[in-house]
């Protein structure tokens, strides 16, 4: 005869284990908009390095869609009204930390890379800040963008 208390053991880690896996496979970006300790930090963050061009409440520069007259894009909105949430999450961590040239070398802007100024785990908690201001349609609709990019082999950090 089996020991209940080992049997109900047994099945106790493996529903734990199995609700890990679940979440494992659900967290397609470190840049998690729900844990709230990850969003207090990335708004810490991006108060400090971000606000100045994109905005106290993430509306960017006035007229951003339009070049200026040195031929500069102006820092677009990250809040709903913008195109940030187009973007999977990889792509927004490589902008981040190695500036648009980086996946762009045509288009004027004056984002730099934050790399040399932030560690990845910041730029990750940056996003987490920006996504978590969205409204739940954008949210899932940018998740499952990022969801596929991660699918067809684009990493965490924006490689493949």
């Amino acid at each position: 005869m089996k020991n209940p208390t080992l049997v109900a053991a047994g099945v106790v880690a493996a529903v734990l284990v199995a609700i890990g896996g679940w979440q494992l496979a659900e967290r397609v970006s470190p840049a998690d908009p729900i844990n709230a300790e990850t969003v207090v930090r990335g708004q810490k963050v991006y108060v400090a390095n971000c606000a100045s061009c994109h905005g106290d409440r993430l509306q960017g520069q006035p007229n951003w869609k339009e070049q200026t007259a040195e031929g500069v894009l102006p820092a677009p909105p990250h809040d709903a009204t913008g195109h940030t949430w187009h973007h999977p999450d990889q792509q927004l961590f490589k902008i981040t930390k190695l500036g648009v040239a980086a996946l762009a070398a045509n288009y004027k802007t004056n984002m730099v890379g934050f790399g040399d100024r932030l560690p990845d785990q910041e730029i990750w908690d940056v996003i987490a800040y920006i996504k978590s201001t969205w409204p739940p349609d954008i949210q899932e609709r940018q998740r499952a963008t990022t969801k596929s990019a991660a699918e067809q082999g684009l990493g965490p950090s924006g490689a493949q």
